[in-house]
């Protein structure tokens, strides 16, 4: 039994690669789970009584189902959800609430902080089919009921399931469930659900920027009354690669600290530092940003590129004692226990959904940190991360003040 608990987690994951093809699918699709979620609250009380709990909600994709906790009810809570899936209809008083607030959520993008919509404007920059919300919500203010009711089974003619369960379950029960979320989503009489073949699913990209061009977008923020300016240097290394994972995380590791302290405690630029990794569908990559209301982005900008180049003197010279302790550190982390059964099913959902199914990463990752020399990651970061670097792939995505 995972960690002495009789519990069990369940991700039905819905491919539907008509959800994003326009602006027009992406908003249908949105607010049809919007309604989905809005139907079922009727079953949130007893599923909570019951020590269960389910979550509906939109991805890149098409849509997830989660539904976890105790399992001698949870395949009745399944059932029930699944069956409002497939019986869906649009009603038109919940559609209209539901239209109000979206467009509400859309709105109120226009006031939220510079370097959000500088992180925005860098998906729509990296991500295919990510469509601007200008755009949606045109297309959100024009659509009806009516349009809503005839875009969903166009939505779900065409579907790949994915499922993922895990927890005090047996093999055997759990193929059960799966086949009983398949014969209610597929064979129900008058489902509009039809299953796709694998060759036909939508599997999302990143672009590759550029080596040794740095590219920039400059923007004027959606408000004018706010008077903070932000910069997001994005700095695209590497697709998925055990080796080149654990270098660039010892250095993110060893940076991220001298970056804080410097642009933000020395220089004050601004209240909103930091400098992080990122991975979008298994390209790794660095992102520095800084909200400031004291510079404007493209001194932001420069300032980012004069630490990195003050701390290339640093990696040169980093001792084989610091070098070993951060090495240490980086270990200790990741040899760290899961703390409980969500956390490790993120982990391997997390491989499933990024297409990269290294359930072995921790031991393998461990295992060539183990024998990483020091030569090693200052070669890595000579190639890569330098602000001359010839394999540097650089994006600066920087918003104005008004």
């Amino acid at each position: 039994m995972l960690f002495f608990t009789p519990k069990v987690y369940i991700i039905i994951d819905f491919h539907c690669p008509l959800s994003s093809h326009s602006p027009e699918a992406a908003v249908s699709t949105s607010l049809f789970v919007d309604l989905l979620v809005d139907y079922l609250n009727a079953y949130a009380y007893d599923a909570q009584i019951a020590g269960l709990f389910y979550s509906i909600y939109l991805t890149s994709t098409g849509f997830q189902v989660c539904v976890g906790g105790y399992n001698d009810k949870m395949r009745v809570l399944l059932h029930a959800i699944m069956k409002q899936i497939v019986n869906f209809v649009v009603k038109p008083n919940r559609f209209s609430a539901l239209k109000e607030t979206s467009v509400k959520d859309y709105q109120n993008f226009n006031f939220s902080q510079p370097y959000s919509q500088a992180s925005y404007y860098l998906s729509l920059i990296l991500e295919e089919k990510k469509w601007p919300l200008v755009e949606k919500l045109q297309a959100l203010s024009k659509l009806e009921s009516d349009s809503l009711a005839k875009f969903v089974p166009h939505l779900l003619s065409k579907t790949y399931l994915e499922c993922y369960i895990q927890g005090n379950i047996e093999p055997g029960e759990a193929e059960s469930i799966v086949q009983e979320i398949e014969d209610t989503i597929f064979n129900t009489p008058n489902s509009v659900f039809k299953p796709m073949s694998p060759s036909q699913y939508l599997v999302k990209r990143v672009i590759m920027l550029e080596k040794e061009i740095k590219c920039c977008y400059q923007i004027e923020g959606l408000n004018q009354k706010n008077e903070n300016s932000s910069v997001v240097q994005y700095i695209q290394v590497h697709q998925d690669d055990a080796l080149s994972n654990i270098k660039l995380e010892l250095f993110s590791l060893i940076s991220s600290q001298p970056a804080f302290n410097q642009l933000r405690t020395v220089e004050q630029l601004g209240y909103i530092t930091y400098l992080s990794l990122r991975s979008d569908r298994g390209v790794w990559a660095l992102e520095v940003v800084i909200q400031s209301t004291v510079k404007d982005p493209s001194y932001l900008d420069s300032r980012i590129d004069e630490f990195f180049k003050t701390f290339e003197s640093k990696i040169h010279e980093l001792s084989d004692k610091d070098f070993k302790r951060n090495v240490k550190s980086l270990i200790d982390s990741k040899l760290e226990k899961f703390k409980n059964l969500w956390e490790e099913s993120g982990f391997y959902w997390g491989e499933i959904e990024a297409g990269t199914l290294k359930f072995d990463r921790v031991e393998s990752e461990v295992a060539l940190l183990r024998e990483l020399k020091k030569e090693e990651f200052i070669e890595f970061f000579d190639e890569y991360i330098k602000v001359d670097a010839p394999q540097r792939r650089t994006v600066s995505v920087q918003v104005f003040s008004g």
